[in-house]
């Protein structure tokens, strides 16, 4: 196993991680697809619902910029461990006391909480992986990580829902996440056996690493260009389900049906997700990040919004436009290579910016929601999201890696 694993570019001291990865997604992610219809039935706008998600966004925001530098100061494990006791404590208050009530101002701090859980959880593991893949499988060894984290929180979540909300209910579904949130930590934590032994010295040592996972960006302007194209990379996967379900439902598609193309979406990505991991490898990771991600996602989000209002509630077409967009956000994959491979030494700061740019797109997608659909409506909104797309081509361009690592893309052409 241990040598299948190595060949497919798993580092296999970390394959229980990535298993426990995948779990613990699905039970974190498997509202995504349907709170904001089911608020929105239930008697809230979709203002509110934008402002739940994007307090939920700032608290992941600021907890995927900690995930980095805190791995590297007090242990990933330990760093994982309180990820996840962070989420089931917001989960606790949020489905106990706020949703069957629906107690907007208990909502607002418990879901808030719960933001701070997965990043710690997921993108420490994230750190892990920079440190035991050898430069020339990072790629590989990174579009894994983002296979079992989307599976889980888009594909797995998504189908699991369809078929809990049946038999369970809403609110019981949203209890079952903590089962398989649990199970996930268990895996990833406890059945990992790998220890990486990275140097930790005084509280105030540790402070500074924090104060230099925001300061690498004056050293290093590059990781700062990065993470903002790491904002934009994922900023229409949290903005589409505050509206999209509602634009689907009035073009014929119920919710049960955007759920199931919601996951859909995300096994086109997810298996891209290694597709583009291997073709950044070989192509340059430059290159895979502009043309397949930046121009194709611009490109495949004004088709998916404008699938239905061309043919209609015809699912196969609407999938089609879908199963593109998906696929093709996965061209970004070969960021968390490129980034980490910026510098020589202080990869964790590094990677704090990436996550710090992975999680704040779970509150700019629902803000530009809230501010902006009362004033330009669906169409308006959908536009922003492709210009931001193509914009993150430009800014592409100017990450060039060092002499070294530029030599190294050239040499994998």
């Amino acid at each position: 196993m241990k040598e299948l694993l190595n060949r497919v570019g798993i580092p296999s001291s970390l394959g229980w991680g990535y298993l426990g990865i995948l779990i613990f997604m699905m039970g974190d992610g498997l509202e995504i697809g349907w709170l904001s219809p089911y608020l929105a039935e239930h008697g809230m706008s979709v203002q509110q619902s934008a402002t739940l998600f994007a307090a939920y966004g700032v608290t992941i925001a600021i907890s995927s910029w900690f995930s980095g530098v805190l791995s590297e100061g007090f242990g990933i494990k330990k760093t994982m461990f309180a990820g996840f006791l962070l989420y089931v404590l917001g989960t606790i208050g949020f489905v106990a006391w706020g949703v069957p009530n629906l107690n907007f101002a208990l909502m607002l701090p418990t879901y808030a909480l719960r933001g701070f859980g997965y990043p710690l959880f997921a993108y420490s593991f994230l750190v892990w992986i920079a440190y035991r893949s050898p430069q020339e499988r990072l790629g590989t060894a990174v579009g894994w990580f983002w296979f079992v984290f989307t599976g889980g929180l888009n594909v797995l979540g998504a189908y699991y829902s369809v078929w809990a909300i049946r038999n369970f209910g809403h609110i019981n579904t949203l209890w079952s996440g903590l089962i398989w949130v649990t199970l996930g930590a268990i895996l990833a934590v406890f059945f990992t056996r790998d220890r990486l032994e990275i140097a930790a010295g005084s509280f105030r040592e540790k402070l500074g690493e924090l104060l230099h996972g925001l300061t690498i960006v004056k050293t290093e302007p590059k990781v700062l260009i990065g993470g903002i194209v790491r904002v934009i990379n994922t900023t229409a996967q949290f903005a589409f389900p505050v509206f999209l379900p509602m634009y689907m439902a009035k073009h014929g598609i119920p919710t049960e049906d955007w759920l199931k193309l919601w996951g859909t979406i995300f096994i086109a990505n997810i298996a891209f997700n290694l597709f583009f991991g291997f073709v950044g490898d070989k192509i340059g990771w430059q290159r895979t990040i502009m043309w397949f991600g930046g121009v194709g996602c611009g490109l495949t989000t004004l088709l998916l919004y404008y699938a239905p209002l061309l043919f209609g509630a015809n699912l196969w077409l609407i999938w089609l436009a879908g199963i593109l967009w998906g696929g093709l956000l996965a061209g970004y994959v070969p960021l968390s290579a490129l980034v980490p491979s910026l510098v020589e030494k202080d990869k964790g700061a590094a990677i704090a910016i990436l996550n710090l740019g992975a999680g704040l797109p779970v509150f700019v997608g629902p803000a530009i929601v809230g501010l902006f659909i009362g004033l330009v409506g669906d169409a308006g909104i959908i536009w922003i999201l492709a210009i931001l797309y193509f914009l993150s081509a430009i800014l592409t361009k100017f990450i060039t890696l060092p002499k070294s690592g530029t030599e190294l893309e050239v040499k994998s052409v």
